[in-house]
């Protein structure tokens, strides 16, 4: 948060924060979509916060519209930073951001990056790609299968600062032992949800997961940008 208003609030800590904006290949100013994304993303956020600790916190709805206000806003910020800057007209970039405020979990995402959950041995998707072929298969016109092996299959449906962007947000709860993880596409492309359970089951530190799991992608083709966050809510002495 900004050094304000991590001042303001003394030694308390509101909120726990990460997120993977991953710059859409491709395209003129990826690298500045992503970096503006989390700039810009980062002070909404501290001002949603700011508004669900002063509000009624029992509100959910309030709070998970201010998110998905926020990334609207974003994507508004970079079609028209496009507009005044040819050379980046078109950026655009994916976004998992993970917000955790005790006893909840939200989740907001655009793209195809990723969040995983692995609680009570089990590795659970948090997010939902949003390509065309994962649009295809919610639709029902094609299976998983079938999509994978379409062309047009991985191309992002919803990115912020594209031609659409629908932010999904949504609200889980959260529980001590739970082991997040973030994720770009760089990773999904090459390692299994298997490897990724095993990784994260087995895992040393967060440190080391995500080494093992970088490494796990570089040794099936390393073909994309790789960026990993793993963390474990652990409970405070």
């Amino acid at each position: 948060l900004p050094p304000g208003d991590v001042e303001a609030a003394g030694s308390e800590r509101l909120a726990f924060l990460a997120m993977v904006a991953d710059g859409v290949g491709g395209r003129p100013g990826g690298e500045a979509a992503s970096r503006r994304t989390i700039e810009a993303i980062t002070r909404y956020v501290s001002e949603s916060i700011d508004a669900y600790y002063t509000a009624d916190s029992t509100d959910h709805d309030a709070f998970t519209g201010a998110l998905h206000a926020a990334v609207l806003r974003v994507h508004e910020e970079l079609i028209e930073a496009g507009e005044r800057t040819p050379d980046v007209e078109g950026m655009a970039t994916t976004l998992t951001l993970y917000i955790g405020v005790w006893p909840y979990i939200y989740l907001v995402h655009v793209g195809d990056s990723r969040h995983y959950v692995l609680r009570d041995g089990t590795l659970h998707q948090g997010t939902r790609d949003q390509t065309v072929g994962q649009a295809l298969v919610d639709e029902g016109l094609l299976t998983d299968s079938q999509a994978v092996r379409l062309r047009v299959g991985p191309l992002l449906a919803s990115t912020i600062g594209g031609s659409e962007s629908e932010p999904a947000v949504t609200r889980l709860d959260s529980g001590w032992g739970h082991v997040h993880m973030l994720c770009s596409d760089g990773l999904t492309k090459h390692v299994s949800d298997e490897r990724i359970k095993e990784r994260l089951t087995t895992m040393e530190s967060a440190q080391q997961a995500c080494e093992a799991l970088l490494q796990d992608a570089l040794d099936g083709g390393g073909t994309d940008n790789i960026t990993i966050i793993v963390g474990r809510a652990m409970r405070s002495e």
